[in-house]
C-alpha cells in the first residue's frame, strides 16, 4: 500500500518520478537553446566578422544631402545603426539610440544610423521626427546593405578607433545593452 502526503489520498512523488520530471524539463531547455542558437548562428552568418576585422567605408548622404560618415581621419569609436523606417523593433530601439546620445559625448563615441529598404525620403524624415532621433541618419543604398551584411533589421555594428569591427548584433537591444558594448569598444 503506497503512502499519501496530503488529505487527497494522492500518492507523494517518489525520488523517480521527481527525476523524469527534472529530465524532461532539462531536455526541453537544451532542444530551446539549441534552437536559439541555430537561428543566432544562421542569422548572423552574412554579418561581418568581429576579429577586429576594418569595416568597410561608410560614406553616405545625410538627409539634408551631405555626405557624412566614417572617414580615416576619425579616432574615436562608433556604432552604427542599421534601420528600416518600417521596422517595428527599430522604431522600438530608437529610444536606446536616442539615449546613448544623451548619455556618450561626440568626442567619446560617434553614432550613425544607416536607413536601408526606404523608399522615399519623406519616409525617412517621418520616422526620425516621430522617434525625435538625435544622431545622424544616412541614406542607406543595396551596396551599403552588401558590404555591411545586413540582412535583417535592426543590425549594428560597434567599430573601434581605428575603425575594426569589436562588437555586431541584430535585433531590439536595451540602452545599458548599447551603453556596455559602446564604452568598451576600444
Amino acid at each position: 500500500m503506497q503512502q499519501s502526503n496530503d488529505k487527497s489520498g494522492a500518492p507523494a512523488p517518489t525520488i523517480v518520478s521527481r527525476l523524469r520530471g527534472s529530465r524532461r524539463w532539462m531536455i526541453d531547455l537544451l532542444v530551446i537553446v539549441v534552437l536559439v542558437g541555430g537561428v543566432h548562428i544562421y542569422r548572423t552568418k552574412d554579418m561581418l566578422v568581429t576579429d577586429e576585422q576594418s569595416s568597410p567605408p561608410l560614406m553616405l548622404q545625410t538627409l539634408a544631402g551631405e555626405p557624412d560618415g566614417l572617414r580615416s581621419i576619425d579616432d574615436r569609436p562608433a556604432l552604427i545603426y542599421f534601420f528600416a523606417p518600417w521596422c517595428h523593433v527599430c522604431a522600438a530601439s530608437a529610444h536606446n539610440i536616442r539615449q546613448l546620445r544623451l548619455s556618450r559625448k561626440e568626442e567619446d563615441l560617434l553614432i550613425f544610423m544607416v536607413v536601408l529598404d526606404w523608399r522615399n525620403v519623406d519616409e525617412v524624415n517621418e520616422f526620425v521626427a516621430r522617434h525625435e532621433l538625435n544622431v545622424p541618419v544616412l541614406l542607406g543604398t543595396p551596396k551599403t546593405a552588401r558590404d555591411w551584411g545586413v540582412s535583417v533589421f535592426p543590425t549594428y555594428y560597434i567599430v573601434n578607433s581605428q575603425q575594426r569591427i569589436t562588437r555586431r548584433d541584430y535585433g531590439y537591444t536595451t540602452f545599458a545593452g548599447l551603453w556596455l558594448r559602446s564604452v568598451f569598444a576600444d
